[in-house]
This record gives C-alpha cells, sequence and structure tokens, in this order.
C-alpha cells in the first residue's frame, strides 16, 4: 500500500478542482483509500490513475460510486475485475497502453452504460464481444492492438459516432459496418486493406474517412455518394502513390485532355470540325474495361512502337501488337 502524506492529499485534492481526483504518476499499485475522505470519493467524478504501476484493475475504485470519467491509461494492467461493474454511473473509460487482450474484461461489461471506450496501444486480437454489447457507445478506440478483422456485429453500436481501428493489422472490412447511422468518424489508417466494400456509401453521417497506408489500389464510385463526407485521407495507398507517379513522369498531352473531355461529354464531331487525324484519334477511344471506372481509353505509342491505350482515371492498359 502506498500511502500519501495528509498534506500532499490536500494539494492534490484541491489542484484540479472538486470533481476531479489526480493520482498519476504516484508509483501506485493499488489505490490509498484510507488517504481519501470519504466525502471525496462521493463527490468525485474525474478520476485519473495514469502512469502507475496497476496490473490488475483496482477494485478500491468501485468506492468512487459517482464515478463518470476514468482513466488508467500506461499502467501495466492485464485484468480489469468484476467491482467495475458496481461504477453505475461511469460514462468514460480510457485504459490506453496497457497489456490488455480479449480475455480481460468482464463478461458483463456490455450491461453497463458507457459511452466511451478507448483501449488503444493494448494486445487485442479481436474486438471483445463485450464491447458488442455497449448499446449507448458512443466512441470506441482500439488502435494499435493486434486486430485482423472488423465483426460483422459491430452493426450492433447503434449509436456509436467514433470508431478509430488504426495500426492494426485488419484486410478488409464487412460490409456490416455500414449499418451505423450516426457514425461520423471512420480511423482505419496503417492496416493492410485492400478494398473498400460499396455499402460504405450507406453512411449518411460521415464526415471523415481515414484509410492512409493501407493496400488500396481503387475506391468504388459509391464512395461518392457520401455527400457529408469532409475528409478523406488516402496517403500511402498504391492508388495514390500511383497516380502522384504517373502525374510526374507521364502528364497527359493538351491533345489526350481534350481528347477525353469530348469523349466524357459524348460531344459530337466530324470531319468538317476538325483534320481526319483527329477524327481518327478520337475515333479510337473506348469505354476502359475496369467496370468500377467510366474513364476511356486513348491510343498511344511506346518507344517500341507498340500501340497501347491508357485510363488517367485509373491506369489501366490495353495492349494493341496487332
Amino acid at each position: 500500500m502506498f500511502a500519501l502524506p495528509g498534506s500532499a492529499m490536500d494539494v492534490l485534492e484541491n489542484m484540479e478542482g472538486d470533481n476531479v481526483l489526480n493520482l498519476s504518476r504516484m508509483d501506485l499499485d493499488t489505490v490509498p483509500l484510507e488517504d481519501i475522505s470519504e466525502e471525496k470519493q462521493n463527490e468525485t467524478q474525474q478520476l485519473l490513475l495514469t502512469h502507475n504501476r496497476f496490473s490488475v484493475f483496482p477494485g478500491s475504485v468501485a468506492c468512487f460510486r459517482n464515478l463518470l470519467f476514468l482513466d488508467i491509461s500506461s499502467n501495466r494492467l492485464t485484468f480489469i475485475c468484476d467491482e467495475i461493474l458496481e461504477l453505475g454511473k461511469l460514462k468514460t473509460l480510457i485504459a490506453k497502453n496497457n497489456r490488455m487482450d480479449e480475455f480481460s474484461l468482464p463478461k458483463d461489461l456490455g450491461k453497463m452504460g458507457l459511452e466511451i471506450v478507448n483501449f488503444s496501444g493494448n494486445r487485442f486480437e479481436e474486438v471483445p464481444s463485450q464491447l458488442l454489447e455497449l448499446q449507448r457507445l458512443k466512441s470506441l478506440s482500439l488502435g494499435g492492438n493486434r486486430l485482423k478483422t472488423i465483426p460483422p456485429k459491430i452493426e450492433h453500436l447503434i449509436s456509436l459516432e467514433l470508431l478509430y481501428l488504426g495500426g492494426n493489422g485488419i484486410i478488409s472490412i464487412p460490409p456490416e459496418l455500414a449499418n451505423l447511422p450516426y457514425l461520423s468518424y471512420l480511423g482505419l489508417c496503417d492496416n493492410r486493406i485492400q478494398g473498400l466494400p460499396p455499402q460504405l456509401a450507406q453512411l449518411n453521417s460521415l464526415r471523415s474517412l481515414s484509410l492512409h497506408n493501407n493496400l488500396l489500389t481503387y475506391l468504388p464510385r459509391e464512395i461518392l455518394n457520401l455527400v457529408h463526407l469532409q475528409e478523406l485521407s488516402l496517403r500511402g495507398n498504391p492508388l495514390v502513390v500511383r497516380f502522384v507517379k504517373d502525374l510526374i513522369y507521364n502528364p497527359p498531352s493538351l491533345l489526350e485532355l481534350a481528347g477525353r473531355i469530348v469523349k466524357s461529354r459524348n460531344l459530337c464531331y466530324t470531319l468538317k470540325d476538325m483534320p481526319g487525324n483527329l477524327v481518327s484519334y478520337l475515333d479510337s477511344a473506348s469505354k476502359c474495361p475496369n467496370p468500377k471506372c467510366a474513364g476511356f481509353l486513348l491510343d498511344l505509342a511506346d518507344g517500341a512502337g507498340v500501340g497501347h491505350s491508357t485510363c488517367r482515371a485509373c491506369s489501366a492498359i490495353q495492349y494493341d501488337h496487332s
């Protein structure tokens, strides 16, 4: 038991306000209740226990019956005991940078009224089922864990507004994710995602989509239906890398740009309007073979004299060796 001198506790209780108790960075492995008055326990609504030595969630925290906010980040936490279930008013639980996994949580955690949960920087290999039962949950952060998948049951979190799963090993996104009516921020950066389900276009409340540093090679056209989207981060994907490379090393000519405008807008042209070589050039255009692209292929010629067509919209190439 780590006991605090009375004078130190008096200073500590007043430095953050009457409703906040800060016990961070004190090398604690249990909460020193003998130094905390019952009155202070009852009035405390925010409890900070960060950067200590807790390996098991301190059950004595249950004495803070009116607790709304609890931060126990940056400890050695491997297990949260059932006593946390006694915190009936708790809304925010932050336990970043610990050693927890999917077996570290009480089985009835899903019955709590939590609205904000941040378990980033732990060792979760899958999203705990208890978290998927939190009907009032508005914000869930599980970044920097070891997740490989997003469970389809994520759709049960019908109140969710923010979902951050960056820095994991996620490969794909389940279409059920699109069934979250209030989701406004979706963070999936630094994973191994190769494609997006077109159903994401149903996220009518989405305003920010973070997808940088993944393995995306294309985006579904349906993404254009996200009319409220204000932020879209795609840097570090093959899609963007290839686009930038083409933009730098193979910029389109004015002839090609003009030709694409004519074809994309379906403008009429005849030999009376332009020279025959331009008519032949425009007649060479064809729809991109990529079914997810609405671009056009236009004849070009490489250094070997081999004719080929390329689509600037998706970089598809079609060769003609005849």
